[in-house]
């Protein structure tokens, strides 16, 4: 028997407590997980996936293990490409997903308004501002879930950045709030990073304003200040690898 994914894991927990918080967290896992897509055809720039049609929407057929797929298909053609990824080529074909058919702990069907608020959600980007902190101080009143989130986020942005602050500020209009200070970005990595912020707060169920993002260079006096004050978060070297997963321009849908 196979070990629960993070996928079963996910699911299991938000069906067992039914919190939006962990409906909400099985989203994000979909969304980071690695899919494998079941296929009918495929050439170098598109491929066909195999769709089952149930009760007038229609379904691809996705699996987080190739284990998974072939106890379900035998030997098929299938493409492997990110949860996130996947679900911007079904939301754009109106399509659902119907993932670890069979036996598997996550087994279900995501119908295409499902997927397509995924997709949407994923694509939002953080709006720019410019703002002007007064006082720096610990941070204070964060929910776990939203550490934990941030904490995930950041791990997969292994070398993107050297560092981050989390830190409560208060700006010189008197508002007050949090910051992620992150140091030392890899220039052009700015914003993935602030998508990566926003994504944990928004599969965290927070309002998208908990926390503002500011890059910095350590060099800087804020980043200083942060140092002193905030609660330091060291983002992973990378890992030598193959070629990235989902590098270059996705096969397309036909």
């Amino acid at each position: 028997m196979t070990d629960p994914t993070p996928l079963d894991r996910a699911h299991l927990q938000a069906e067992a407590t039914g919190a939006d918080t962990d409906r909400l967290a099985f989203w994000n896992a979909l969304a980071e997980a690695e899919l494998h897509l079941l296929l009918d055809a495929a050439t170098d720039d598109a491929v066909t996936p195999r769709l089952v049609e149930i009760e007038g929407a229609r379904y691809a057929l996705a699996f987080d293990l190739p284990e998974r797929l072939e106890a379900f298909a035998g030997a098929a053609p299938t493409a492997t490409l990110s949860g996130r990824r996947l679900a911007a080529m079904l939301a754009a074909e109106a399509l659902g997903l119907a993932l670890n058919l069979d036996d598997a702990p996550s087994a279900q069907l995501l119908p295409p308004d499902a997927i397509g608020w995924l997709a949407d959600t994923l694509a939002q980007a953080p709006e720019e501002a410019e703002r002007r902190i007064a006082e720096v101080a610990p941070p204070g009143g964060l929910p776990d879930a939203l550490l934990t989130a941030l904490d995930g986020k950041l791990t997969l942005a292994a070398g993107l950045a050297r560092m981050a602050y989390l830190a409560g500020v208060t700006y010189e209009d008197g508002a007050r709030g949090h910051i992620l200070g992150i140091v030392d970005p890899v220039p052009g990595a700015e914003p993935d990073l602030a998508r990566a912020v926003s994504e944990a707060l928004v599969f965290s169920g927070l309002d998208a304003g908990q926390i503002d993002v500011t890059f910095l260079r350590a060099a800087q006096p804020l980043a200083a200040s942060l140092a002193r004050h905030g609660l330091r978060i060291d983002l992973p070297r990378p890992e030598p690898t193959g070629p990235a997963r989902d590098a270059g321009a996705p096969p397309r849908l036909r």
